[in-house]
């Protein structure tokens, strides 16, 4: 095999507009940010990344101390440039703004190595592309959308072959109920699972919900507090029966070790955007396998169904937002999937590393910052 070198990684970011805010609480998003990566071989392959910043500086990081590891070295050996990035500035890349930065890099450099190769992720990473169960995120924007749109929404992707369902929280407590209450009467058989948002600060609270929204059937309890105190959530899952579920935008250090250790949750939640890409997202999946805990992906589901379904875990679901419902539109303007009976997502056509991961006609229909012009062509 011969060597090909990284020549090039620049980065941009995109501020993908909303039609209405999304409001949990404190929390108002009025635009959702993403970066972008492109990692360039000296071959003139090109591999593509893409997350969201969570309104951190995530471009700069990479630009500053991820970028200048990265450069001159072998495509083939990413694994080892990923760890040699990473124990470099330790304080840094092992969590948050450094680890999502690192992430894409990851990505994009796994995206190039496919294609340099010409094979797509699934046949580099030696797996199969399943058909996975697919979880459509509904009920976008929470401020915005009622029970009875939640009711009709619903029919209509129910009708389309979805059977897994998953609504975030809306302004009240009441308010919340209603929706899933109004899902839960438009598919009565279908898996239902609701997204705190980080909303809660207690277990009583969160306690309260669940008891307000018992005639739901909720599948899982997401995201309640606020990250970085394991044992609060393990103390709300000794006190109800509905599985909980918790990590989304987490990942480093100590994760999700602390969630296992204190046996605070049912589902570990995993995003290889912002938790070690590839190379780092593994050693996250053999914890859970370890520790018998089971483990579902967090959306980007261009990334999680090829890679899931590679490594051999097609009963992983794979969430998608609503198009253009304010949930992930930088997704929404790629290819969207085929969902058939009984609720799987046909498997994205094999294409060379990830397929086609940017439409620039959206990109550029954006506010962006693309100080490298990497949006030009």
């Amino acid at each position: 095999m011969s060597t090909h070198l990284i020549q090039e990684i620049k980065v941009a970011t995109i501020s993908g507009q909303l039609p209405d805010p999304v409001i949990f609480g404190d929390w108002i998003m009025k635009s959702r940010e993403f970066v972008v990566v492109r990692v360039t071989l000296d071959s003139g392959v090109q591999g593509w990344a893409f997350t969201l910043t969570r309104d951190g500086a995530v471009a700069e990081q990479i630009r500053k101390t991820i970028a200048p590891i990265y450069m001159g070295t072998d495509i083939a050996k990413r694994e080892q440039t990923f760890a040699i990035a990473k124990r470099r500035s330790l304080a840094s890349h092992s969590a948050g703004i450094g680890l999502r930065g690192l992430s894409i890099v990851d990505l994009a450099s796994w995206d190039a190595a496919a294609k340099q190769e010409d094979k797509s992720i699934s046949e580099l990473l030696g797996g199969g592309r399943p058909d996975m169960p697919a979880t459509a995120i509904i009920g976008y924007p929470p401020a915005k959308m009622g029970p009875d749109e939640v009711s009709v929404q619903v029919a209509k992707l129910y009708g389309a072959g979805w059977r897994r369902f998953k609504a975030p929280v809306a302004a009240t407590k009441e308010l919340s109920v209603a929706r899933l209450m109004a899902a839960r009467q438009a598919a009565p058989d279908a898996w239902i699972g609701c997204d705190a948002a980080w909303i809660y600060n207690d277990v009583e609270s969160a306690l309260e919900f669940l008891t307000a929204a018992k005639d739901v059937g909720l599948a899982w309890f997401e995201d309640i507090f606020p990250p970085g105190n394991a044992q609060m959530v393990a103390d709300l899952r000794a006190r109800t029966e509905i599985p909980i579920a918790m990590g989304d935008e987490q990942g480093g250090i100590y994760y999700p070790e602390a969630l296992i250790s204190k046996k605070a949750v049912d589902v570990v939640r995993i995003d290889l955007t912002c938790m070690g890409g590839i190379t780092g997202g593994r050693l996250i999946v053999y914890e859970c396998i370890k520790a018998k805990v089971a483990f579902a992906p967090h959306m980007f589901a261009h990334v999680h169904s090829q890679v899931f379904g590679a490594w051999g875990f097609n009963a992983a679901p794979i969430e998608w937002g609503v198009p253009w419902t304010g949930v992930d539109p930088y997704a929404d303007s790629l290819r969207q999937p085929t969902i058939e009976a009984g609720g799987l997502m046909q498997a994205l056509p094999e294409q060379p590393g990830f397929g086609e991961m940017i439409n620039l006609e959206w990109v550029n229909s954006q506010p962006n910052d693309d100080p490298d012009s990497i949006f030009a062509s």
